[in-house]
């Protein structure tokens, strides 16, 4: 397999650097003594990502997570009144700060939904459960949270639904174990 010659003379770098490319053999610096059977030995190196520094949440996402903690959804009022939930740092509009901070829900709406039939082990449930945007009471955005309505036919768009909070809650969004339909009276 050859590459294609390359015309470089319309490229926009300086007449001084312009110049054909030859053809090249790509497949010349395989051979017997890096693949196949009896290989060589093949070079390899270790490569470790790290981030070496810490975040910290801030004052707003902070208070979220706070929030979260102590079983309360917190949201941010932007400068035109809505309430995003979760809270965002930033006006989307302007971009400017957002420091008002408003208690929501904790019960809300189901805005959309999509049915998960055979969960795996990274998801909340070991169940079929639906995957839902949910707009708390008092917010104008939704956010994603797992609602265990046990069967398909229990959810639908415009439900209620209402938090079930961890045991052990620890300033994290799975503070929120699952949501359950208000219909099912709230308890979890």
């Amino acid at each position: 397999m050859f590459v294609d010659q390359v015309d470089l003379s319309e490229a926009r770098a300086p007449t001084s650097v312009r110049r054909k490319l030859k053809p090249v053999l790509l497949w010349s610096a395989v051979t017997d003594t890096t693949q196949g059977a009896g290989a060589g030995e093949i070079l390899s190196a270790p490569l470790i990502i790290e981030y070496p520094f810490k975040r910290t949440t801030g004052p707003v996402i902070g208070a979220f997570l706070t929030g979260l903690r102590e079983r309360v959804l917190i949201g941010s009022r932007a400068e035109d009144g809505r309430v995003i939930v979760p809270p965002a740092e930033f006006d989307p509009v302007s971009g400017n700060d957002l420091t008002e901070l408003v208690e929501v829900g904790p019960a809300g709406v189901v805005t959309t939904w999509a049915w998960v039939s055979a969960p795996h082990a990274k998801h909340p449930l070991d169940r079929p459960f639906a995957w839902a945007q949910i707009r708390p009471d008092g917010a104008d955005t939704s956010m994603l949270g797992a609602v265990d309505a046990g069967a398909m036919e229990n959810m639908q768009t415009g439900m209620r639904v209402t938090p079930v909070w961890a045991d052990e809650r620890e300033g994290h969004i799975c503070d929120i174990a699952r949501w359950i339909p208000e219909s099912d009276g709230g308890n979890a």
